[in-house]
C-alpha cells in the first residue's frame, strides 16, 4: 500500500519565518547604504508593476540601491527624530517615507536622478477595481478582430455576441467600461483583448537628502504623523 503523504513529518528547525533577524538585516542594509552612497531619495509610485519596476532598477543598478518594503522598519533604520537619527537631518526623510513609497540611495548627480524619474512612464492594462480613464463602447455589428473560437468566452464576459457565418457579431451596442467608474473583472479581460491600456505605472520623487542639504520635491499624499523635530 502506498505510503500516505498527509501525515508527513516536518522538522520545524527547517522552516523559515520573517522576524526580528529579518528586520535587523534590512536595518543594517539601509544604514550601510547610507554610508556607501552620497544621497538618498524618497520616491512614490502609481499603478505598481513589479516587472517594470525591476527593469527601472536595473537601469540604475551600477550606481544606486533601492529599498521597498516596510516603511516603519526603514524609518527606524534612519531615525524618526533628531534624538535617534543616524545622520544629521536624515529624520526628515523618515517623515515623508509613508504609504506607497521607497528609498533610493545613489551616487548619481541629482539632475540625472530627476531626469530618470521624470522620464520614466510605462503604460499597461488596467486591473480589476481600477478607475476607467475613458468610456469604451463597442458598436453593434461584426467583431472581426476576434476569431470564432472566442465567441463562448466573450459571451461569458457579458457581451451580447453570436456567430454569423463564422464571424463573431455583436447583436447590440455594448459598453465595456465607463469613465470614472471601477473596472469589473469582465471589463478588464475585454480591455486586454482589445489592447486598450488604461493604467500608467510611474515613479516620482518626494524628497532628497545629502550631508549638505535637504529638499522636498512634492508632498507625499500618504504622509504619516511621524515625530517631528
Amino acid at each position: 500500500m502506498p505510503k500516505s503523504k498527509r501525515n508527513k513529518a516536518v522538522t520545524l528547525s527547517k522552516t523559515k519565518k520573517k522576524g526580528r533577524e529579518h528586520k535587523e538585516s534590512i536595518m543594517n542594509s539601509v544604514r550601510q547604504a547610507l554610508e556607501d552612497y552620497c544621497s538618498v531619495y524618497v520616491f512614490s509610485f502609481k499603478n505598481m508593476r513589479n516587472l517594470k519596476f525591476k527593469e527601472f532598477r536595473e537601469r540604475l543598478k551600477s550606481s544606486s540601491r533601492f529599498f521597498l518594503g516596510s516603511n516603519k522598519v526603514m524609518q527606524i533604520s534612519l531615525g524618526r527624530s533628531v534624538a535617534d537619527e543616524v545622520k544629521p537631518g536624515i529624520h526628515k526623510v523618515s517623515k515623508l517615507l509613508c504609504g506607497d513609497a521607497g528609498l533610493c540611495f545613489t551616487n548619481l548627480p541629482k539632475e540625472e536622478v530627476q531626469r530618470l524619474f521624470e522620464e520614466y512612464e510605462e503604460h499597461d492594462f488596467a486591473r480589476t477595481g481600477s478607475i476607467a480613464t475613458e468610456t469604451v463602447e463597442l458598436q453593434e455589428g461584426p467583431l472581426e478582430q476576434f476569431t470564432h473560437e472566442m465567441e463562448p468566452f466573450l459571451r461569458k464576459q457579458g457581451m451580447p455576441v453570436r456567430l454569423n457565418k463564422g464571424v463573431v457579431e455583436l447583436v447590440s451596442d455594448f459598453v465595456v467600461c465607463e469613465e470614472g467608474k471601477p473596472i469589473s473583472p469582465e471589463s478588464s479581460r475585454i480591455l486586454r483583448l482589445l489592447g486598450v491600456k488604461m493604467a500608467t505605472f510611474c515613479i516620482f520623487l518626494i524628497c532628497r537628502w545629502s550631508p549638505e542639504d535637504f529638499e522636498v520635491y512634492r508632498e507625499n499624499p500618504d504622509q504619516s504623523d511621524v515625530e517631528s523635530s
